[in-house]
């Protein structure tokens, strides 16, 4: 749950510092456009072997400035498992970063779907002619913010900390930039504390605080 959300839920009885500092949590909210292709015209100029000799890459980050699109995902790369035919089809997500109620979130599913397609042919990633499904998927605070109040954030902690049966985990629950992996550890650390008896929240706070970036290890 966002913590912003958590703190507006819990009032009244919320110190006003506390509720202070929870309003002015900030947001980057994400719209991903799945989109069924029969083929790809990019194709794999690597050594790695691949189904069908697709690009090996999982995510694509895009640079041309000419077009919204931030980052491309192939989701075949992930596990041909999530594909009911990846002999024949490419399923990819075409990821946009904005904010609730601006231009990209209030286009309709339609226009979002055609407009984002087009993107993607006017970079010659894809054929329009070979596109054969999309969906559109609308995730608000999907990246929590160092920016706004963030730097008050203990102010929220210090009162959450002392709620003995609450927890604060995952990437929404604590306005923490972690990936998947330390967002589950969060989770796992909590229930560990919960058996063990352990009152302390300090370590769950200390998930993905290493300088070690892990994805090197």
């Amino acid at each position: 749950m966002p913590v912003q959300e958590l703190i507006q839920a819990m009032d009244p009885g919320v110190p006003r510092s506390v509720q202070k500092v929870a309003r002015g949590l900030k947001y980057r909210d994400f719209i991903t456009v799945g989109v069924l292709l029969k083929k790809m015209k990019i194709m794999n100029k690597t050594k790695i072997p691949t189904v069908n000799n697709i690009v090996p890459d999982n995510w694509i980050y895009i640079q041309e400035r000419d077009v919204r699109l931030g980052r491309l995902q192939i989701f075949n790369n992930w596990s041909p498992y999530m594909v009911n035919d990846p002999e024949k089809t490419v399923w990819i997500g075409l990821e946009y970063f904005c904010n609730q109620g601006d231009e990209l979130w209030s286009k309709s599913d339609d226009e979002f779907s055609k407009f984002a397609i087009n993107e993607l042919a006017h970079i010659d990633i894809i054929d329009k002619d070979d596109v054969m499904d999309s969906i559109v998927i609308r995730m608000p605070k999907t990246y929590p913010a160092y920016f706004g109040t963030y730097d008050d954030f203990h102010v929220i902690r210090d009162f959450t900390d002392a709620i003995e049966n609450l927890f604060l985990i995952g990437r929404n629950g604590m306005h923490k930039y972690n990936n998947a992996d330390h967002s589950m550890l969060t989770a796992m650390v909590a229930v560990e504390n919960i058996i063990n008896d352990r009152k302390s929240k300090n370590n769950i706070w200390g998930v993905n605080t290493e300088e070690e970036y892990h994805e090197e290890k």
